[in-house]
């Protein structure tokens, strides 16, 4: 059996205020032709299809067409929602249409019989189980465990421990004559952060360790770390990584996604396949003339320009005017203009004139720029010479 493992497409998401529809327009049919070229008998999308909670109908349009296109050929796919999905926009919405095209989609996790635990067969007639569990946060983790395990609600257990209690349920009826498949959009212990993952779900608290998985599992296909890896576990378990660089934190990353091949009673194997379709992300450091180099040799990529330059009027602009692929401009620590010291050291303003004190403060801020100052002056001027207001 082949399979796809793709996950954290993030569509719609915004980057410095720039649309990168284009890009996922690209990214996601390059992810569909990887399902053709590699003939995959099996698609898993394990959560993050969308950016946020509510997502714009371009959005929407984007990822269905993907999700039918994906379906063709009948192959099986499996997709689940991640920590910025609208789970109940997933279940009472995606879940049902796409239920009459073949198409499984989990908003919430669920009970086993009620399609936790997914029966496949694929078109050339392998048998699969597929154990979803789309992400759970901490709020919802007793109402799950309530639904899926019978629990009292005021049975005290710390989130890892529900985690691995409703995967051992959701896994509990894995077959050796099976390929037997665990999706979780999950922060697992040792896991490499990629860069742009939201901080608040990817802590400690939502931590939890490999051996949740089962040694009955074939694969566990995992997504919401959007740096490609391997997570030591009891079965081969893999983040799939995010096939586009969401912000400046993941630009060493690289885009891709995982072909997989797994049978019954057989290790699975998994083997990287890169994404393109998605801008190259480049952070640039040093003087003016040096990253205005550095940037003409990519034209392609966003840029971040980090400049070792004092601060001067226009000088974000003039970067953006040479590189207009540069999304964000920053100076470096070192000139970063910084608040003057307060109490005794101050000089007084007493006898001083307003020219004078606008020249301590851009002196206390690292501004050494002329034309501030006359322009300060020029619109001082402008207003004395007004008079007061009749």
């Amino acid at each position: 059996m082949r399979i796809l493992h793709t996950s954290d497409w993030h569509v719609g998401k915004v980057l410095k205020g720039r649309d990168r529809t284009d890009e996922h327009t690209a990214v996601l049919a390059d992810i569909v032709g990887v399902a053709r070229t590699q003939d995959v008998d099996l698609v898993l999308i394990a959560g993050d299809l969308f950016e946020t909670s509510a997502p714009s109908p371009k959005a929407q349009g984007l990822v269905m067409r993907a999700l039918l296109a994906l379906r063709e050929d009948g192959r099986q796919v499996v997709a689940i929602a991640g920590n910025h999905d609208n789970a109940a926009l997933l279940d009472t919405v995606y879940r049902p249409v796409l239920a009459e095209l073949g198409l499984h989609v989990l908003g919430m996790p669920k009970a086993p019989g009620a399609g936790g635990t997914i029966r496949l067969t694929t078109r050339s007639g392998e048998q699969a189980r597929v154990a979803a569990m789309p992400f759970l946060s901490q709020r919802y983790a007793v109402r799950a465990a309530e639904l899926l395990l019978h629990e009292a609600a005021e049975h005290a257990l710390d989130y890892a421990r529900r985690v691995a209690a409703i995967v051992g349920a959701l896994t509990a009826e894995f077959s050796p004559d099976t390929v037997n498949i665990v999706m979780a959009h999950a922060t697992l212990l040792g896991g490499r952060r990629g860069g742009g993952e939201r901080d608040v779900q990817t802590t400690f608290e939502y931590e939890v360790p490999s051996s949740i998985f089962p040694s009955a599992a074939h694969y566990a296909a995992l997504g919401h770390l959007h740096r490609q890896q391997e997570i030591p576990a009891p079965c081969p378990a893999f983040y799939s990584g995010s096939p586009l660089a969401v912000d400046f934190g993941e630009e060493a990353n690289e885009p891709g996604a995982l072909i997989v091949t797994a049978s019954p009673g057989i290790r699975a194997d998994a083997s990287r396949v890169a994404i393109t379709g998605g801008r190259r992300l480049r952070t640039l450091r040093g003087s003016l003339d040096q990253v205005i180099a550095d940037g003409e040799q990519a034209p392609d990529a966003y840029l971040r320009v980090i400049l070792a330059e004092s601060a001067r009027a226009g000088l974000g602009d003039l970067v953006r005017e040479k590189l207009p692929n540069a999304l964000e401009v920053q100076l470096d620590d070192a000139h970063r203009p910084r608040p003057g010291t307060h109490g005794g050291g101050k000089p007084s303003r007493t006898g001083r004139t307003p020219l004078q004190l606008f020249g301590d403060y851009l002196k206390e801020q690292d501004v050494a720029d002329e034309r501030v100052e006359r322009m300060f002056a020029e619109l001082l001027d402008e207003l004395t010479d007004a008079g007061p207001a009749s």
